[in-house]
């Protein structure tokens, strides 16, 4: 009976162990094939997203080319700068975020229509929102009728301003508009040099300094967000700030030619897709109208941030230094900071050998070994700027 007892026991415990191995077995097939599964719809998704900005990027072309017709030098939008053009393409503004100032230009065959061309353009942008601009811009109008593909997460921007409360204290009414467009285009504000295209015409131009705090005024609209977003992810809020300011210096329209998008410059086919997915636990493409929405491109930037830092970065010890590694990793990526130690994209590899260093030691590799200049200067400026937004929010 014993003999009995003890096969039938053995039996059972061969059984349950090829069943383990089994189960075991199964789950590492099943993860291997999901894994697979996400690489396929990424690939796929970054075929069809890849189709879509090329017709965009033709669409952005072509208008560059209308615009160089009449202008020697036909600026665009840029992460630090804002570029508008009137139907016509003859007056155009740029908003420089980065160094505060305003650019409004007009080709006219007159200072008096200059004049009241100019002064038209300052007028609407410094009032026009985000919603509006999306809405009549005619470069933004021939985008948004491009087709998109059909599993993309779209969304209009909200009705942000872009730049009246950098501007004004308090909502301006049509009198305070008036007042300042007013004292800030006047014939003798304005300089004339001769249009380089256009004969007979000439290019009036006006340039126009923001107030000093500006940006601080700017970032400060965007701080309840900031803070929902900080606390959710588990980040310093003053983290957040420093990346958005070192990414767009709160430009909320800002464009590279990545392409990335909005305050946080997130890339839809990299970032977009790993912050979409840990949020929302769908695999989704982002459009540039959804990132135009600050409070999407707070939410998606800072998941992003919350990724590198718990995820990719998680096997450094020291959090100094994992944080120095986050920071450059937003903006060159995770395999080049492994890269900047062991001369490979492995963070596996080269984890140990940063927990043997200080934070101190790890800021200097990076600022030494990273392989482009760009990124060394990203986390200089980065990490210097938290103290500013730590001292303006306390966290």
């Amino acid at each position: 009976m014993l003999k009995k007892t003890i096969v039938a026991t053995s039996l059972v415990s061969a059984l349950f162990a090829q069943t383990a191995s089994e189960y075991n077995k199964e789950q590492m097939e099943a993860f291997a094939n999901e894994k697979k599964q996400f690489h396929i719809y990424q690939d796929s998704q970054d075929k069809k997203f890849k189709e879509y900005m090329k017709v965009q990027e033709v669409v952005f072309q072509k208008y560059k080319e209308e615009v160089g017709v009449l202008w020697k030098r036909p600026k665009m939008s840029t992460k630090t700068k804002w570029v508008a053009y009137s139907k016509d393409k003859k007056t155009r503004t740029d908003v420089d975020f980065l160094n505060e100032t305003i650019v409004v230009e007009t080709i006219a065959l007159s200072l008096d229509r200059a004049k009241e061309k100019l002064q038209g353009a300052l007028e609407k942008i410094v009032t026009v929102d985000n919603k509006t601009f999306s809405n009549t811009d005619p470069l933004e109008q021939r985008l948004s009728k491009i087709k998109k593909p059909f599993d993309i997460v779209d969304e209009e921007p909200d009705s942000e301003p872009i730049l009246s409360n950098m501007i004004f204290e308090n909502q301006p009414t049509k009198k305070d508009v008036k007042n300042y467009v007013e004292q800030n285009i006047k014939n003798s504000t304005i300089e004339i040099a001769s249009s380089d295209i256009i004969e007979e015409a000439k290019v009036y131009s006006i340039e126009i300094h923001m107030p000093k705090d500006a940006l601080v005024k700017k970032s400060k609209q965007y701080y309840n967000d900031v803070k929902k977003q900080a606390l959710r992810q588990k980040l310093p809020i003053s983290l957040v700030f420093a990346i958005m300011h070192s990414e767009s210096s709160f430009n909320p329209r800002a464009r590279s030619y990545v392409p990335a998008y909005g305050l946080m410059q997130i890339v839809p086919r990299t970032a977009g897709i790993d912050a979409y997915r840990y949020l929302y636990k769908r695999k989704k493409l982002v459009s540039s109208s959804y990132l135009y929405n600050s409070k999407n491109n707070i939410t998606i930037g800072t998941a992003y941030i919350h990724i590198l830092y718990y995820r990719y970065f998680r096997n450094i010890k020291n959090l100094q230094s994992r944080l120095y590694c986050t920071i450059a990793a937003y903006n060159t990526g995770s395999g080049n900071i492994a890269w900047a130690f062991v001369k490979k994209h492995s963070m596996d590899e080269a984890a140990p050998i940063i927990n043997t260093m200080t934070s101190q030691e790890v800021y200097n590799k990076l600022i030494k070994d990273l392989r482009y200049k760009e990124s060394k200067r990203y986390l200089q400026k980065v990490s210097k700027r938290m103290v500013t937004y730590y001292k303006i929010y306390g966290s």
